[in-house]
Parts: C-alpha cells; sequence; structure tokens
C-alpha cells in the first residue's frame, strides 16, 4: 500500500509488543518490535524506520531520553508516544522531547492507525531528499557525484553512526556491530574500514570532514546521512 511505513515499536511488556507489531503488520506496514534503547539502536541499523512507537516506561534509556536524540539525530522520524502516563505535565514533556503525537494507554489499533496515517502523511510531504544517502538493500551509497557500492559491514557501521546520539559511536560499539573485541589487531582492521568509508563518501561527493576520530573514545560521523531500504 502507498501509505505502508517502517515502524518500529518500542515496548518492554513482550505480549503488548507482539500484539501491536502484529496488528500493524496486519493494517499493512512493515513493523519491527524492540524491548529497550540498546535494541532499538541496533535495529535502526538494519532497518530504515519512518516511525517509531515509544513507550516512556522503559528499562534503562526512559523514553523521553529517547525521543530528544532521535529528533536531534533523526529529525524527521515521526515519533508517537503511547504511554499509560496521562497527567498533563507528561503530555507537555513528551511534544516538548520530540513527540508528533501523544497517546494514553490504552489505546485501540484503531486508534492507533488513524494517528499513524496522519502522521505518515505529514512527515511525506515536508521531508526533502538527503543530500547523501545510503540504501541497505542494495549495499549503495549515493552522493551528488554518483554512486559506490558499500560492503555490508560499511553499511552497519554508517548506519549505526548516522542514527545515534551525535553522530558518534565509542570504539567498542563499532567493532562489537563486527563481532570483534578491543584487541590492537581488530582496532587496526576498524581504522582501516573507517579510512575506506571516508574515502567513499567523499567520492559521491561529500565534503571534509566526512568521519572525525575522536581520541581515545571512537568515530564520529560529521554530516548528515539518509538511511533507507
Amino acid at each position: 500500500m502507498d501509505s505502508a511505513l517502517n515502524i518500529i515499536v518500542v515496548e518492554d511488556h513482550d505480549d503488548l509488543r507482539e500484539v501491536t507489531v502484529d496488528a500493524l503488520q496486519a493494517m499493512g506496514h512493515q513493523a519491527r518490535g524492540v524491548d529497550c534503547a540498546e535494541a532499538l539502536d541496533e535495529m535502526l541499523t538494519v532497518f530504515a524506520a519512518d516511525v517509531l512507537v515509544l513507550d516512556l516506561n522503559l528499562p534503562g534509556e526512559d523514553g523521553i531520553s529517547i525521543a530528544q536524540r532521535i529528533r536531534k539525530a533523526q529529525p524527521g522520524m515521526g515519533i508517537v508516544m503511547v504511554t499509560a502516563r496521562d497527567a498533563v505535565r507528561d503530555v507537555l514533556s513528551g511534544y516538548d522531547s520530540g513527540a508528533d503525537i501523544y497517546l494514553s494507554k490504552p489505546t485501540s489499533p484503531e486508534e492507533l492507525g488513524a494517528a499513524l496515517r496522519a502522521l505518515g502523511r505529514r512527515i511525506r510531504s515536508v521531508i526533502p531528499p538527503a543530500l547523501l544517502s545510503l540504501d541497505l538493500l542494495r549495499l549503495r551509497l549515493k552522493g551528488p557525484r554518483g554512486t559506490v557500492d558499500v560492503s555490508e559491514h560499511e553499511c552497519q557501521l554508517l548506519a549505526a553512526l548516522a542514527r545515534t546520539r551525535e553522530h558518534r559511536l565509542e570504539t567498542w560499539q563499532l567493532l562489537d556491530l563486527g563481532g570483534r573485541s578491543m584487541t590492537v589487531a581488530d582496532k587496526k582492521a576498524l581504522a582501516v574500514q573507517i579510512v575506506r568509508l571516508r574515502k567513499k563518501l567523499l567520492d559521491v561527493g561529500a565534503v571534509e570532514p566526512t568521519i572525525k576520530s575522536i581520541r581515545s573514545t571512537g568515530y564520529q560521523l560529521c554530516l548528515d546521512l539518509e538511511v533507507t531500504g
């Protein structure tokens, strides 16, 4: 369907998450479910979400904090908060942190579906195409100067940097994406991959700096990158 969205449901209640994902898929959307912020960040490296359906009471990082950093890192992403917190101050806090729509539990599938249809029309009508884009399915990086092929692991690295707070990740987090550890050899291999990615970004038309090394910490993507696929 033309109005289908890629949706990630962030909900730590297993049954409710499963029911919500099933309902969204029955509406024709592509939906995935995760139970915490860490799982969300991992999912965002492989699944280009249009919208988050976000609970607030989560283990670890809560929904308010997640919304704030996702809104900063990916301003075009839709955020629907679905929560039992229905006091006026909670609703205001939700909108202030980046929510597009705030729904109180219990929420029917019909109400959620209507909210998503309205949000989908809005975000697709106002978001211009990004200058640089990464296609996770075709393993391609595209920019004003053309397109280059990237490996699956290069896609994971770029998508992870694009989706996270301040486009920044620590070295151990990037190594963990490839199943590596903090050995000298693995850190050197990561540095080589970063060099290759910098060249590919420049090849498609990015300008310096592209990926910045943060001394003794990690790496930071210094440009906006649309992740699709």
